[in-house]
């Protein structure tokens, strides 16, 4: 059934329920019609998105993105290969073409000249983290962890499965690894289990939540703590706390409910806090924002003041696409249009949702790569879609 958006002034109240709803402003009364229009096949409808044709894939493959590549992983009938394309140009022959161990599942993501491939079990934890070489495919070393990037360093955690899925929840110790060598340069005991938070922009910096709220931003070049504090009791996981540019998000029970409640870095002191509805509630970072999603829709506040930046009712039945966790950029969404067959895309950022195209039918499995949209299509043909993010 086709998506209604109610323009009336009330639809554009803040979450939280103090004081007077604010009031749409004619430029989001036009952001919202175009929206509606496009989920209920109107005359707004978005149009079709410059597409380029990249290379088909095999039936098992799996596809994956990561900095400038597009990367292929064809478990084959004995030794699986992974193939490595340019992003920007697709069609042209692999990069280049080397053979990786056996699998169920991989993960990969770019670290300068690094490129970090994540092997991964029937439960998608990681088992081992190989780096190679951008450019050629070679492998350089090889670590029994899950290795992240963060900046121009690396780190290594074992990690642990958490209520909402693999990642960022970690156990043991967490070790500062050489991106030359991957060989360890320091290490930070865990005494339970802690959540690593890497921060996009900074040239290595690591958030460790332990269970215990003990919190400490950690450089992740040399181990040298640059601040710390101590935060309340959380469902800490993958999504929560968010980090965006110099605050960190926090949801966490009060003694009336639930509540958002802002901090700034390094040193944790308390900034805001607003009340969330009941329920659950998942966050992300959106350009300067901190984006949710719970019941009623998607919404936007700014993580220095805790201050609406917008809401979206509708933004419940879009889902968000997998990719790089960079807090700068924009989310990219996915939803259905009225004929039950293309697929709309649209982002959430700073200005809010809007629509930025329309996909054919039948795309599937779709990512992000860098500053685009990529995606398998009819006879497993993969495509990247440009998606204009200013």
């Amino acid at each position: 059934m086709p998506a209604l958006i109610e323009l009336d002034d009330a639809r554009g109240a803040p979450l939280d329920d103090r004081g007077p709803p604010v009031a749409l402003s004619r430029r989001w009364r036009s952001v919202l019609l175009v929206v509606a229009c496009a989920l209920l096949g109107g005359a707004a409808a978005p149009v079709h998105l410059l597409a380029r044709a990249g290379p088909v894939l095999p039936g098992r493959a799996t596809l994956l993105s990561a900095g400038p590549l597009l990367l292929v992983v064809d478990p084959g009938g004995g030794a699986p290969t992974l193939s490595a394309y340019d992003a920007a140009t697709p069609h042209r022959p692999a990069r280049w073409r080397v053979t990786v161990p056996p699998a169920t599942g991989w993960s990969a993501e770019a670290a300068g000249d690094l490129l970090l491939v994540v092997e991964r079990d029937q439960l998608r934890r990681p088992t081992a983290t190989t780096a190679r070489s951008v450019r050629t495919g070679e492998p350089l070393w090889r670590r029994p962890e899950r290795v992240y990037a963060a900046g121009d360093a690396t780190v290594a955690v074992s990690e642990v499965r958490s209520a909402s899925g693999p990642g960022r929840r970690v156990e043991g110790t967490v070790l500062g690894i050489d991106p030359a060598t991957g060989v360890s340069r320091w290490s930070v005991p865990v005494p339970s289990t802690a959540v690593l938070e890497v921060l996009p922009g900074t040239p290595g910096r690591v958030l460790l939540v332990q269970d215990d709220g003990l919190t400490r931003l950690l450089d992740a070049r040399d181990g040298t703590v640059h601040g710390q504090g101590r935060l309340p009791p959380a469902d800490y996981g993958p999504d929560n706390p968010q980090v965006i540019g110099t605050h960190l998000v926090l949801r966490h029970p009060t003694g009336t409910g639930a509540a958002l409640t802002g901090y700034d870095l390094p040193g944790l002191a308390w900034r805001w806090q607003v009340p969330v509805q009941p329920g659950e509630v998942t966050l992300q970072a959106c350009q300067d924002l901190v984006c949710g999603r719970d019941g009623r829709g998607r919404w936007a506040r700014d993580a220095a003041s805790g201050a609406v930046g917008w809401t979206w009712p509708d933004g419940r039945r879009w889902r968000t696409v997998a990719g790089a966790r960079a807090g700068s950029e924009p989310l990219v969404l996915l939803g259905v249009a009225a004929d039950g067959r293309r697929v709309l895309v649209a982002t959430v950022g700073r200005d809010g949702p809007r629509v930025r195209g329309v996909l054919p039918a039948g795309v599937r499995d779709c990512r992000r790569a860098g500053a685009g949209l990529v995606c398998r299509g009819d006879a497993d043909r993969v495509t990247v879609w440009a998606i204009d993010s200013h």
